[in-house]
């Protein structure tokens, strides 16, 4: 199960920087490609807003 990011993203850039697989994709509330997320948890452990969950 790949990570997922919610309404609550703010679209900071974190998280987009700190992911290993490039799975993360900007956007008024980014996204994160499920086929591409290696479910490192980077992206969730990063974030400010607590926005990323599996």
């Amino acid at each position: 199960m790949a990570y997922k990011i919610s309404n609550d993203c703010i679209a900071c850039g974190t998280c987009i920087d700190e992911c290993p697989a490039g799975a993360i994709s900007a956007g008024d509330i980014y996204s994160i490609d499920p086929d591409t997320c290696t479910e490192c948890g980077t992206c969730a452990d990063v974030c400010p807003n607590e926005a990323i969950s599996l």
